[in-house]
């Protein structure tokens, strides 16, 4: 067996799937969903072929032709990082290019996160949605679950007709069932029978562009939405003021996705539309493709959680277009996506807004490389994590120290000629999954003798903070810095030092103050 990625039983000397039809059962009651699955191979397979699950049963794996079974086995003991082994045996005397797995997710999947009513914005309907990344696609369909394996999807959600679905793929149609659609009639435990009942409908969708298997996503639920631009809705609960709330912060969304194509290229992806999810949602945003997820926490009514859809904004151009081949070369998608995210900021909002982000980004990143001093393997952009769950290595040193080196290549050879690799850059290897020497190779080749000039080997295998790094500089960001420093001498900023603050500057603020403070020393300004 030749491994792909550290995080997948994936076979780099077997045929990549290239699309994937889904036909998925959700029961709320049991939290699972029962599906069926036609898997389209890049080419005509023949012997063993390995896809990851976890968490999945797996019921039948058929010949779509003749509905013949196929043989299988699973591994006896479930990985702690990488799940279930499921290993096909296709046949050796007629190659096939598709087969088809019939399956159910648990309760216990990585992916799912089922809701009850109560614990909704409405208190009314049940809720799902998925988290894929990292390696989490695999408890919810088996796949080669690895950012080299670019699929193509379809799917036949089928819920109850009381919720609606949205997904990170096109959407075909809201209608009623249909029997033995997308092999439904082969649904395991009796849900087949189920499928066309009047209580159901079927959300249709599709994705026609490659995306690794972490930017699969749906959720379900009592949807409502609002329009905000001319490729962009905003979708939550229907609940009373989350819909109108969100729409008024994220009604500059149009202007970051113009200013982004300026910078980067056309937006490939058609629609940009948001999610607000319930507040169990874990992350700040997930760059789901033509479907953002997002925290209702970035909901401040001062626009300025329009700094996160920025980011993810970014991902449609760095990570969702151009993606890294593993999780060992993270740094590819969120560093690129953080040096993005803030020149559409400084184009949108100014560039007195881009560096107190940079500013934080710094704190940060500075903070991190002291958290990580007892495991500098953390501090490196181009990481080992053999045997390493990519969640454990999550941190702020993909974002701020990936930041940082494309900062040190734009102050090397200029804006101007930095603004045009980007854009080549981006236009060489869209849709593809790239390594950290791949993009090397790249610099090398358009920046002649930048390796004389800056240390590439240091900055992308070597640990901490270089000595090229830069802190940022303006009046705002050194006023605010410098106040926290007055602090620790024991003077508070004045209420007119501090009447315009908005979010970020009061996050720079206090990410510069001590860490530990005594009682006596706080102050609750009171309006």
């Amino acid at each position: 067996m030749a491994p792909l990625d550290p995080h997948s039983f994936t076979d780099s000397t077997h045929t990549l799937t290239t699309h994937i039809a889904l036909s998925l059962y959700f029961d709320f009651p049991s939290a699972t969903i029962h599906g069926a699955a036609l898997f389209t191979l890049s080419s005509p397979h023949s012997g063993p072929l390995c896809l990851d699950t976890r968490s999945l049963s797996i019921h039948r794996v058929l010949s779509p032709s003749t509905l013949s079974p196929l043989p299988y086995s699973l591994s006896p003991f479930c990985d702690p990082i990488k799940g279930t082994h499921l290993s096909l045996s296709l046949p050796n005397d007629a190659a096939l290019s598709s087969f088809l797995i019939t399956f159910s997710t648990s309760p216990s999947s990585s992916a799912l996160q089922w809701l009850s009513p109560p614990q909704t914005f409405n208190k009314k309907h049940p809720f799902v949605y998925t988290q894929c990344q990292s390696i989490h696609a695999r408890s919810v369909f088996p796949c080669q679950d690895t950012p080299a394996a670019r699929i193509r999807y379809s799917a036949l959600l089928n819920v109850p007709r009381e919720l609606s679905a949205v997904m990170s793929a096109r959407h075909v149609d809201r209608r009623l069932p249909v029997s033995g659609e997308g092999y439904s009639n082969l649904l395991p435990n009796g849900f087949n029978s189920l499928w066309c009942s009047e209580t159901r409908v079927v959300e249709e969708f599709d994705m026609n562009q490659p995306i690794p298997p972490y930017l699969f996503a749906f959720a379900v639920g009592e949807l409502g939405f609002r329009e905000v631009g001319p490729r962009t809705r905003v979708y939550s609960e229907a609940a009373d003021g989350v819909l109108e709330a969100a729409a008024k912060e994220f009604a500059g969304t149009e202007d970051m996705i113009r200013q982004g194509e300026k910078l980067f290229g056309d937006y490939e992806w058609e629609r940009f539309d948001l999610l607000v999810l319930p507040p169990s949602f874990p992350y700040g945003g997930m760059e789901n493709p033509r479907m953002v997820f997002l925290t209702p926490t970035v909901i401040k009514g001062d626009a300025s959680g329009a700094q996160v859809v920025a980011h993810e904004l970014a991902h449609s151009w760095t990570g969702n277009l151009i993606t890294n081949k593993n999780n060992e070369h993270f740094w590819l998608n969120e560093g690129f996506t953080t040096y993005a995210e803030r020149r559409i900021v400084e184009a949108v909002q100014g560039e007195d807004r881009a560096v107190l982000s940079i500013g934080i980004g710094w704190r940060g990143l500075n903070d991190e490389i002291k958290r990580f001093q007892d495991n500098l393997e953390f501090t490196k952009l181009k990481t080992n994590q053999e045997g390493v769950d990519p969640d454990t290595f999550y941190s702020q040193v993909p974002y701020e120290k990936g930041f940082q080196f494309l900062w040190c290549i734009e102050r090397q050879i200029g804006r101007p000629a930095f603004d045009e690799f980007l854009k080549k850059y981006i236009a060489t290897f869209k849709f593809k999954s790239i390594d950290t020497e791949t993009f090397l190779d790249f610099l090398k080749a358009n920046a002649p003798g930048i390796e004389k000039e800056i240390d590439l080997v240091l900055w992308t295998e070597g640990t901490g903070i270089p000595p090229d790094a830069y802190e940022p500089v303006s009046n705002l960001y050194t006023k605010i810095v410098s106040l926290a420093n007055e602090f620790k001498l024991g003077r508070m900023p004045r209420e007119d030092e501090v009447a315009d603050w908005q979010g970020q500057e009061w996050e720079l603020y206090l990410e510069n103050l001590p860490k530990v403070v005594e009682a006596s020393q706080v102050v609750l300004f009171l309006s």
